[in-house]
C-alpha cells in the first residue's frame, strides 16, 4: 500500500469513528474503502471490525470518564447482544449479502420516520422507569441486534440507539454512551470469530484503527458538548444516506445527475 493510502484509510477511519460515536453506520465508509483496496469483501468485513473495535475501547473509556454510563448497570445489554454477535458472525458467510442490505436498507427508511415524527422520544434527558417485563423484551431485542452486529456491523449503531431510547428509555446522550458500550463488546466476540476463521488483514486494521480511535475520541466529546438535538439532526442525515446506499438509490439519483 502507497504511503498516500495510508492516509487515506487514517482519515476515513477518523471520519467513520466520528460518525458512529455520534449515531451509527460508520462501516459504510470503511467497508467499501477496504474493498477498493483490493481486499474481498468476506476479509474486508473482518479487517473492519479492528478499527471499530478500538474506536469503541476509546470512545467508552472518555463516555464513562463523563459519568455516562456504570459498567454493571449496562450488563443486562451487553449480554444479549454478545450473544447474539457470536450467532451472528459464525454464520455471516453463510447469509446473501445483498437481500440483508435491501432489507437493513428499508428498516433504516422506517427508523428514519419514527425520529422524525417523535423527536421528543429522542431529545429528553431523563430517563424513563423500565419494569422487568419490559426489560426482558428489549433483552430479547437486544440479542437480535447483536446477531446483526455480529454478521456485517454496518448500521448497527442505529438499531441499538432505537432500542435504548424507545425501548429502554434513555435520552440520546445516554443512549450513545451505551451504544456505544455495547457495540464495542459485540465487537469484540465478532473479532474474535473472524481471526480464528482468518479473514482479518492486520496491518490494513491497525492503519483503520489509528484513525476510529481518533475519530471515537472526537465523537464523544461533541456528543456530550452539543447536545442531543444537534446529535438528532446527524442522526436523521446519517440514517437517510445509508438507507439510499443500501438500497441502490445513491447509486442511482448520481446515473440521474
Amino acid at each position: 500500500m502507497e504511503w498516500y493510502m495510508y492516509l487515506a484509510v487514517i482519515a476515513a477511519g477518523l471520519f467513520a469513528g466520528f460518525v458512529n460515536t455520534l449515531a451509527g453506520s460508520g462501516s459504510l465508509i470503511t467497508l467499501p474503502l477496504l474493498m477498493f483496496l483490493g481486499l474481498p469483501a468476506n476479509i474486508a468485513n473482518g479487517t473492519n471490525r479492528v478499527g471499530v473495535f478500538v474506536q469503541g475501547i476509546v470512545s467508552s473509556l472518555s463516555f464513562r470518564k463523563q459519568k455516562l454510563y456504570e459498567d454493571k448497570g449496562s450488563l443486562w445489554m451487553i449480554v444479549p447482544a454478545v450473544a447474539g454477535s457470536l450467532l451472528g458472525s459464525l454464520v455471516a458467510v453463510k447469509i446473501n449479502e445483498r437481500i440483508m442490505e435491501l432489507l437493513i436498507g428499508g428498516l433504516l427508511v422506517f427508523m428514519f420516520f419514527i425520529i422524525l415524527y417523535k423527536p421528543e422520544q429522542w431529545v429528553r434527558d431523563h430517563a424513563l422507569a423500565i419494569t422487568p417485563g419490559r426489560r426482558w423484551l428489549v433483552s430479547v431485542i437486544f440479542f437480535f441486534i447483536g446477531i446483526y452486529g455480529g454478521f456485517i456491523q454496518a448500521g448497527v449503531g442505529f438499531f441499538l440507539l432505537a432500542a435504548l431510547v424507545l425501548g429502554a428509555g434513555l435520552g440520546l446522550t445516554k443512549a450513545n454512551a451505551h451504544k456505544v458500550l455495547i457495540v464495542t463488546s459485540l465487537t469484540a466476540i465478532a473479532l474474535t470469530v473472524f481471526i480464528i476463521s482468518g479473514q482479518v488483514k492486520y496491518m490494513y486494521g491497525i492503519v483503520l484503527a489509528i484513525g476510529q480511535g481518533a475519530g471515537g475520541w472526537l465523537g464523544s466529546r461533541v456528543a456530550v458538548s452539543w447536545g442531543p438535538r444537534v446529535v438528532r439532526v446527524i442522526l436523521l442525515v446519517a440514517i437517510m444516506a445509508s438507507a439510499m446506499k443500501l438500497t441502490g438509490l445513491f447509486d442511482l439519483v448520481v446515473r440521474l445527475f
